[in-house]
């Protein structure tokens, strides 16, 4: 199985790859791309058979740029990965003028930079371990990633240096949209409305409470076609296959108009730890 994910090698996406394809597959087994629009893109397009995405952090949240792209291409949501995140420093050694990592990593360790290192830039890049390769390049930069991406050549210089030891990350697996599963303990839509009125968010919200349906999650984001206009991620602790929650879907496709639904699949839930 080939999969897809965000790059270089080391990257946290590489690791949840890693469940994906098993430990004994060969090198060739995960590609790289920079970019999780290009993931996604790539896998609706059938060149990769697996994409792994990162989609929420314990700390700061959902990642915009993979909800903007399960708005942008049609695939089906497999697995969900969880994954603790530690985070360590590395340089070549104590003294550094900047910190380059991933903007979610900075931002997941603000408080030890500004306590230990205030004077520091901070510098965000495409990953984790772009700014290691950055750090192995460059003598006055430090990077933020797992401890294990030090090598020989860069010193970790503090380990767990996250702003909270629960530090976690939720992947989404994302395959073809032919292969979309009905049975798994959750189930995630993207609905765009395409209208605007008082009490929307209830009427689109009502179908899954009166069916006794969890909602884990109900995200916002612009739709980009007009100011004030949004699509909404929701998650459910249902599956496809469940009455219920074919029930609360086809209610929602009849409130949408001249929107639209988008069914991503049902899956289940697997803890990674590394």
């Amino acid at each position: 199985m080939k999969v897809i994910t965000l790059g270089p090698e080391g990257t946290y996406s590489h690791r949840a790859a890693r469940a994906v394809v098993g430990e004994d597959a060969g090198d060739d087994a995960i590609q790289f791309t920079e970019s999780v629009a290009d993931i996604v893109a790539r896998v609706a397009d059938g060149e990769a058979e697996r994409g792994v995405v990162p989609i929420e952090n314990s700390i700061e949240g959902s990642v915009t740029e993979s909800l903007d792209a399960l708005c942008d291409s049609e695939v089906a949501v497999v697995l969900e990965l969880v994954t603790p995140i530690r985070h360590a420093l590395l340089a070549q050694g104590p003294e550094f003028s900047r910190v380059v990592s991933h903007s979610q990593a900075l931002a997941q360790c603000r408080s030890y930079l500004e306590e230990n290192h205030p004077d520091v830039t901070q510098e965000a890049v495409a990953s984790t371990a772009r700014g290691v390769e950055i750090a192995r390049e460059d003598p006055t930069a430090a990077g933020i990633a797992h401890p294990d991406t030090a090598g020989d050549d860069l010193q970790v210089l503090a380990e767990g240096i996250q702003d909270r030891t629960s530090n976690a990350t939720r992947f989404l697996v994302v395959a073809p949209a032919s292969e979309r599963q009905d049975g798994g303990g959750k189930t995630s839509f993207v609905v765009y409305p395409n209208t605007n009125h008082p009490g929307l968010l209830l009427e689109l919200l009502e179908p899954f409470a009166g069916r006794d349906i969890n909602l884990t999650r109900i995200e916002s984001r612009p739709s980009g076609e007009r100011l004030g206009d949004y699509v909404f991620h929701i998650d459910v602790a249902a599956g496809l296959y469940e009455d219920r929650t074919q029930e609360a879907l086809d209610t929602v496709e009849s409130l949408v108009g001249d929107g639209w639904v988008r069914t991503l699949g049902s899956y289940d839930t697997r803890h990674v730890l590394y």
